[in-house]
């Protein structure tokens, strides 16, 4: 009986084909930059939002009136009405009061850089509660009148 070789490309006769172990990048980076094109194609329409004219920050000059409250909270996180120091069940109350006049009176809310955010998230849920509808944050313009 004859023994069948398989020819041999390029080696010593006998020796065995080796197997490929290098993996073939070309279609993988084919089909790459086939997704990459046709994202760049799709996003611009994916982004596309509606057209507002969004408002511009203004300083308004705050316009002092007596009948204006001024609540404020230091770098200590305590609260003052008037520069009077008072407690949250205090503030309540009086804004409630103050509630019923007509015309209500504006909050002007003041707070120190490093105050924590408690005291004044309590302010403004004790003005919402009072029924008072005209709150204000009173800041500091930046310097360079912007």
């Amino acid at each position: 009986m004859a023994r069948y070789r398989r020819p041999s490309h390029g080696g010593a006769s006998g020796e065995e084909d080796q197997v490929m172990s290098a993996i073939n990048t070309t279609p993988l980076v084919d089909v790459m930059l086939v997704l990459l094109i046709i994202f760049l194609i799709t996003i611009p329409v994916v982004t596309q939002t509606v057209n507002v004219k969004l408002p511009t920050e203004t300083n308004i000059p705050t316009q002092t009136k007596p009948e204006n409250i001024v609540l404020a909270v230091d770098a200590k996180n305590v609260t003052y009405w008037n520069q009077q120091p008072i407690s949250d069940a205090e503030l309540l109350a009086r804004l409630e009061k103050a509630a019923t006049k007509d015309p209500q009176p504006e909050v002007h809310i003041r707070g120190d850089i490093t105050a924590r955010y408690g005291p004044l998230g309590r302010i403004v849920l004790a003005v919402q509660r009072a029924g008072i509808v005209k709150i204000a944050f009173i800041t500091e313009p930046q310097p360079g009148g912007q």
